[in-house]
């Protein structure tokens, strides 16, 4: 039973870095019409008018404690930073590209969950994050001098998505995954609409909403939808399997997002890029096997003797 479990998990876990890129795609074809932040503001209306129906399906309480709603309000902020990071960057970047960027997040978590929680991290997972930000400079150095700056949001991406994971950590037992992504989708709408509604007034480039048109209707929705259903596959993936079994699994994204980019835009990483991306995952790997072997360490010491 519990194998079976694990496989389920595993499948929900593909299943998420299969349909995840269909949310970057979709929202690089928003950009060619839609500002940024109006495809931001739309990811968390969408996602929350989906969920809704899911949350009240499974008879949730709504209800939030102080410490627990403060928290959704900090992991909604977070959210909205790295889903804004990330949609500026596939703006004018390749999506394998700014993914790969995104990648060196467990390495930020790592570092984070030391100075934040106080995690133990030994000198090989220190070493493994330096060597992951190495390639993670093989990827924006030639993005830096095609697109400018702009190539550095991924990296933004990267350091809001970890702090939205930490938080994410902190909350993880007071609050079912349903609720979070509920309450963190109307808190990012209350928080995206009147920045928005102040864009229209000011005309900020970036967030001074526009009438969709044609397709950008279907785009902006997609957004919304592919966020919902492949977070709900994330999450649901946590249920059956350990993080440590699903986290290597993460890395086959990028497998989809090539190809996607491929077939979409007619993007291909270059030779720097594809260096940078086995880099990245090397050492991700590496962090997460050196975890394992930790893991396993503790549990022998906490075992009994017999």
């Amino acid at each position: 039973m519990t194998q079976d479990r694990t496989l389920f998990g595993i499948a929900l876990m593909l299943a998420f870095c299969v349909l995840a890129p269909l949310l970057d795609t979709a929202s690089k074809l928003a950009t060619a019409t839609i500002p940024v932040g109006q495809i931001t503001a739309a990811r968390f209306l969408v996602q929350g008018a989906l969920m809704v129906p899911v949350a009240l399906l499974m008879g949730y309480s709504w209800r939030l404690g102080r410490r627990e709603a403060q928290l959704l309000l900090a992991r909604a902020v977070f959210l909205i930073a790295s889903t804004y990071g990330f949609v500026a960057g596939v703006q004018v970047m390749p999506i394998a590209d700014a993914l790969a960027i995104v990648f060196v997040e467990p390495f930020i978590l790592l570092i984070l969950g030391h100075l934040i929680f106080g995690d133990q991290i030994g000198p090989r997972r220190i070493i493994a994050s330096i060597i992951g930000f190495i390639g993670a400079l093989f990827v924006i150095q030639p993005s830096l001098t095609a697109f400018g700056l702009v190539a550095l949001f991924p990296l933004l991406s990267a350091f809001c998505f970890a702090a939205y994971m930490l938080v994410t950590r902190a909350m993880a037992s007071t609050v079912p995954p349903v609720m979070q992504q509920l309450h963190t989708s109307i808190a990012g709408s209350l928080i995206c609409l009147p920045i928005i509604a102040l864009a229209d007034v000011t005309h900020w480039p970036t967030l001074d909403p526009v009438m969709p048109e044609g397709w950008a209707w279907l785009w902006l929705f997609g957004v919304g939808f592919w966020a919902a259903v492949s977070h709900m596959c994330m999450t649901l993936a946590l249920k059956f399997a350990p993080a440590s079994t699903l986290a290597p699994i993460h890395y086959l994204e990028i497998l989809p997002a090539i190809l996607l980019g491929y077939l979409v835009f007619g993007d291909f990483p270059n030779m720097l890029t594809w260096i940078g991306i086995a880099i990245i995952v090397g050492s991700g790997l590496y962090i997460i096997h050196r975890e394992q072997q930790l893991a396993a360490q503790s549990r022998q010491a906490l075992a009994p003797d017999t």
